[in-house]
């Protein structure tokens, strides 16, 4: 073959492996009063469940339209959903429990007790339970999401932030404290293994590549750490922008995302299993540090909004009419 052939063939192939570029598509209008933490797709029924201190709101992914409200909520953070038990559960983190709720009517159910600060909540599948991360409690509640009892409290010896199910009967989290990644037996309800998160320090937001047994830690520290789940221990560290809240990771275009209350989301390409780089930031309103992703649509939804003076508190207030959803999709 020509040497030009082989150069042009080359090329090709680099352009070919080329990650997407991404773009903010949408601006959706919500609007409505408070503040707001975590960002739940649901893929299969194309909605989006966003916490709003007191309740939850419940958006159609395709049109931005306000579906519903889970209202009643004691202090609104994270959402799981085990579709297949027709449940929703949110934590409440003032009211130290979780909200069950009927995914059809958005009606709660029941109020189950958690634990103190009660925060990030994950659906685990293989073990059909709901685990909660309890921040200042430094534990997790395991849940029966059929009759909506709480079966377990996992001691994790640390403060949890968020976590993810692997889909293999192990559940994994970060321990923001004390920077570690902590394993969990779904089953068993018990930690099984631990590891520390260094260079990686104040982990906080967590994604999973299942397929290659990878942990993406977004921390504090202005890094994510990639973690192999199988050998217990970080395998790579990436720069990524300040306060961070938020990760996701897709694995069809083999991209992870971090997003940063600096106004920032770092696109993260995986080249292999233990190599990574840097190939898209994109700009977003400042305090826009929480994220969800569907893999399905390969959307990012995140939150922002407008705000007033601080005045002394601890974060400024939302203006009201002002909360509006970010759809980050791939160029076309």
């Amino acid at each position: 073959m020509p040497r030009t052939a082989v150069f042009l063939t080359i090329a090709a192939a680099c352009l070919c492996a080329q990650p997407p570029a991404y773009r903010i598509a949408h601006r959706y209008r919500l609007g409505g009063e408070g503040g707001w933490d975590y960002v739940v797709p649901d893929p299969p029924s194309g909605r989006v469940f966003l916490a709003r201190e007191n309740r939850l709101m419940v958006v159609e992914e395709s049109s931005g339209k306000l579906l519903g409200e889970v209202t009643g909520i004691d202090g609104a953070h994270g959402t799981a959903i085990a579709a297949k038990t027709g449940h929703g559960f949110a934590t409440e983190g003032h009211g130290q429990s979780v909200a069950m709720f009927d995914l059809k009517t958005y009606q709660v159910l029941r109020h189950i007790p958690a634990a103190e600060d009660a925060d990030a909540i994950l659906y685990d599948a293989p073990s059909n339970r709901v685990f909660t991360l309890n921040g200042d409690a430094h534990s997790s509640t395991v849940i029966d999401p059929v009759e909506g009892k709480r079966i377990a409290t996992v001691p994790l010896g640390g403060k949890p932030e968020y976590g993810v199910s692997a889909g293999d009967g192990k559940v994994y989290a970060n321990l923001t404290d004390v920077s570690e990644v902590v394993e969990i037996d779904a089953k068993a309800a018990t930690v099984t293994r631990r590891w520390p998160a260094a260079p990686c320090r104040q982990p906080v937001s967590m994604a999973i590549d299942a397929a290659h047994h990878r942990l993406f830690s977004g921390c504090r520290s202005g890094l994510m750490a990639v973690s192999d789940s199988q050998a217990g221990k970080i395998v790579a560290s990436i720069p990524i922008g300040a306060g961070v809240d938020g990760a996701g990771f897709d694995p069809a275009t083999g991209d992870a995302f971090a997003s940063t209350a600096d106004g920032k989301l770092t696109v993260i390409h995986e080249d292999s299993p233990d190599r990574y780089r840097v190939v898209q930031e994109i700009a977003t309103p400042e305090r826009s540090r929480n994220m969800g992703l569907d893999p399905r649509t390969h959307q990012i939804f995140v939150p922002s909004a407008e705000f007033g003076p601080a005045g002394g508190a601890r974060r400024p207030p939302v203006l009201a009419g002002t909360f509006t959803l970010l759809v980050i999709e791939p160029a076309r």
